[in-house]
């Protein structure tokens, strides 16, 4: 458990690190780039607000379901 732990901070930081040196070298201007990481952000957040919505449903209907016998 601990070397998955130790794995997944490591992919963690590489990434950081990653994202950094593209930001640094990205051939578009901070503003632009600080755009394009906030619309992700947010297609990001949206999509998972859906999911959570929908799986929600989901769990609601099994529980009637259940209750109902």
């Amino acid at each position: 458990m601990r070397k998955f732990l130790s794995l997944l901070l490591g992919m963690g930081i590489g990434s950081l690190i990653g994202a950094l040196i593209a930001a640094f070298f990205a051939p578009i201007t901070a503003d632009e780039l600080r755009q394009r990481w906030q619309r992700q952000y947010q297609r990001a957040l949206a999509a998972g607000r859906e999911a959570s919505a929908q799986r929600r449903a989901e769990l609601e209907k099994e529980l009637e379901d259940l209750r109902a016998g």
